[in-house]
């Protein structure tokens, strides 16, 4: 696979992201922690039918060895644990804007692996980007409530974690995309039992609960996370990275036309505000020379 081919398999996985609000809203009232455990069941099937699928499937899933997966399983479980008790913890505006800090983190990160280089471009990219998604998130915002710094704190290792588990995963560039099934089974299984201790379990409600929590399962939590992976791992991690900051514009506007959300003049500035971003590391990456990944054994 090409590394353009690879980068744009990682798009995908924005594009999922985008609906996870939309979905998320259907879902409700299944409670955080018992939804995180039936949605990565549902990405832990997909991932054992694609197996399934292709010949030696199984045999690479468990080809990366359990160090591997106990990796993949914290950044996936870590992740979503610490966004869900953040935003228990401080206002959920605030605290999303705090844990979308991960993508100009990937761009940063990223230029301390092997072979990458941070360009200019990149980091203006990243920070208009960020421009952006904060006016999205933060949604006019008075400003940081000092009294739910824990919350904050929570959402900051929630970027660290997601950013780190990211970038990393280059580093495992040998592991094969299938073991992505592994860290799904895993996380369902640590949210089952954290949801066990901690929440009271509430079933999605009526034909649209279950079809939205569902629609989770096999998209933005779990179909993305597969594509995610062969793309920061064979693509431009670095406009991914930059290109992450489309997902809560994405998303606004798919609330916006759901009905969930109306529009304003402050989207038509953040888009603007993305599309530069995405447009200066685009052509950042432009200034690299293509290369073709070969495949992963």
């Amino acid at each position: 696979m090409t590394r353009r081919a690879a980068t744009f398999t990682g798009f995908l996985a924005i594009l999922l992201w985008a609906l996870l609000a939309l979905f998320t809203v259907g879902s409700a009232p299944v409670p955080p922690l018992q939804l995180n455990a039936i949605c990565f069941a549902i990405g832990g099937a997909i991932g054992l039918i694609w197996c399934a699928a292709r010949p030696g499937g199984f045999a690479r899933m468990v080809s990366a060895g359990w160090r591997v997966t106990a990796f993949g399983t914290i950044g996936l479980f870590g992740y979503h644990f610490l966004y869900f008790s953040a935003l228990r913890l401080a206002p959920p505006a605030q605290a999303g804007l705090i844990a979308y800090l991960w993508p100009l983190l990937i761009v940063l990160f990223s230029g301390l692996l092997p072979g990458e280089r941070l360009r200019a471009g990149h980091v203006i990219g990243a920070l208009v980007g960020f421009a952006g998604a904060a006016l999205i998130i933060s949604g006019g915002g008075t400003g940081l409530a000092w009294e739910a710094l824990p919350g904050y704190a929570l959402a900051l290792l929630c970027a660290l974690t997601w950013s780190g588990y990211s970038v990393l995963s280059r580093r495992l560039g040998h592991a094969p995309s299938e073991t992505v099934t592994l860290y799904c089974l895993a996380t369902a299984l640590l949210s089952t039992l954290a949801h066990l201790a901690l929440e009271q379990t509430v079933w999605p409600q009526g034909t649209l609960g279950w079809a939205s929590t569902v629609a989770l399962g096999l998209g933005p939590v779990g179909l993305a996370f597969y594509v995610w992976d062969i793309g920061v791992k064979r693509g431009d991690i670095q406009l991914l990275g930059t290109a992450s900051y489309a997902a809560p514009l994405l998303s606004t506007l798919a609330l916006v036309g759901a009905g969930v959300a109306a529009p304003s003049a402050s989207l038509f500035i953040a888009a603007a505000l993305i599309t530069i971003g995405a447009g200066l590391a685009a052509w950042a990456s432009k200034a690299k020379s293509p290369q073709s990944v070969p495949p992963k054994t």
